[in-house]
């Protein structure tokens, strides 16, 4: 099997990458698990919330923002809450800052989400910038223009073997060996691991895990409508979810690669940190989850070939902002492997280039 373009990783990443790319030439997508999307892509807070990362991923969110809205139904209006002591006021002040956040009084906050404490809160902002993404419409979207265009899609297939050739490498898993001009490396808390099975230099990405509660609707109220709410620094966040809430930690602990799950302790600390601003208890979880946000040593996206053999291309370090960039992304990457010139701003390309670790 020959291909233009084999790319590791069925996550958002390498399968918007697959549908950018299928019209170029053609292409082979490998993904381990029985299913795309089984590990940070499934547990994503489906939150299309541009102004969140560093300089350069709000860059690229932000150019992300047109396809979102040219998608019907992909994006549900959701907003974003931030709620502070007054002993947290130069996290709340930065964050406000950073996020363009309008400041409200805690009254009016707690007219919008009536479990809030105001003994406790003491400063709130708001957001109207803040959508939900409809993940499953997002990837399979991906997936379908991908095969329309050819492009073969091959789950449970970890590679176990990456060699080097003339032109380009070879590929095994445990169903099959392909060849390709270009490996893409989409592989997501994996993604050095692949560069070391290609003896690529890897690049020092790290997965960081975060956890996940699924509590139940406090006091019975209706959520739906509620606003994202974030705690100042990001110390917790709870998101509505089908009828119940999302708690976080946000939490960020370093990790091999693996399929994560929550930690009980480093969860009860986070729900304890959210109850302490709401007057209605958590009673009990419904579910709780993990999932692995993989950071570049800068927390940069890092997108395009390797300095050392350009016909590895590298796609990671996506940190938990992978749906929100993935189509700025993937555009990104068609236009630099077909030698186009970017739609992105140079110093944006050069800033998530590899070339930038030397």
């Amino acid at each position: 099997m020959q291909h233009d373009f084999l790319i590791i990783g069925g996550g958002i990443a390498g399968v918007s990458a697959a549908a950018r790319l299928a019209p170029l030439g053609s292409v082979l997508l490998l993904e381990a698990e029985d299913t795309l999307a089984h590990h940070a892509s499934s547990r994503s807070a489906a939150l299309y919330e541009p102004r969140y990362g560093t300089p350069a991923v709000v860059e690229l969110s932000m150019a992300s923002g047109d396809y979102f809205r040219s998608v019907p139904g992909l994006l549900t209006h959701r907003g974003l809450m931030l709620v502070a002591r007054e002993d947290q006021r130069a996290d709340f002040d930065h964050d406000v800052k950073a996020m363009a956040f309008e400041s409200i009084s805690p009254a009016e906050a707690q007219a919008i989400v009536p479990i809030l404490n105001l003994d406790v809160v003491k400063l709130a902002g708001l957001a109207d910038h803040a959508d939900d993404i409809d993940t499953d419409l997002l990837l399979q979207g991906f997936a379908k223009e991908a095969r329309a265009h050819g492009a073969a899609i091959v789950t449970r297939a970890r590679a176990t073997a990456i060699t080097r050739t003339a032109s380009g490498w070879r590929v095994a898993w445990a169903g099959g060996e392909a060849e390709a001009k270009l490996l893409i490396n989409a592989a997501g808390a994996w993604v050095d691991e692949v560069a070391k099975l290609a003896g690529v230099q890897p690049l020092g990405f790290v997965p960081h895990r975060r956890s996940m509660a699924r509590i139940p609707a406090p006091g019975g109220l209706d959520v739906s409508r509620w606003p994202m709410i974030f705690g100042p620094g990001e110390d917790w966040y709870a998101k509505p979810d089908a009828g119940a809430l999302i708690v976080s930690p946000a939490d960020e602990d370093p990790m091999e690669p693996h399929d994560a799950w929550a930690d009980d302790m480093v969860l009860a600390e986070g729900l304890a940190r959210y109850e302490s601003f709401m007057t209605e208890p958590v009673t009990r979880i419904l579910a709780n989850w993990a999932g692995l946000r993989t950071f570049a040593p800068d927390r940069v996206l890092v997108i395009g070939p390797d300095a050392r053999d350009p016909a590895f291309f590298w796609l990671g370090g996506q940190g938990g902002q992978g749906f929100q960039s993935c189509p700025g992304a993937s555009a990104l990457v068609a236009d630099l492997i077909a030698g186009r010139p970017p739609a992105l701003r140079a110093d944006l390309v050069a800033a998530l280039s590899p070339a930038r670790f030397g």
